[in-house]
């Protein structure tokens, strides 16, 4: 995950509540069915991916393997 500072041809851009996430063309397949939450707990926040073609994932959650 990183900030897209701009949108490139054929990238996808999904928009809700003033929100734009944008996926390169050549990674939507490992998106499918994939759900991003916005939660508040406590005193921070944070976006909350969960994606259903997970198949493993390292100890800290930044990677994982797709089945």
């Amino acid at each position: 995950v990183e900030l897209a500072d701009r949108i490139e041809t054929g990238d996808a851009v999904f928009e809700q509540d003033d929100v734009k996430v944008v996926v390169a063309h050549d990674s939507l397949a490992y998106l499918d069915g994939s759900t991003i939450d916005f939660v508040s707990e406590g005193l921070g926040s944070s976006f909350q991916f969960r994606n259903p073609n997970v198949t493993e994932e390292c100890g800290c959650g930044e990677s994982f393997t797709i089945g």
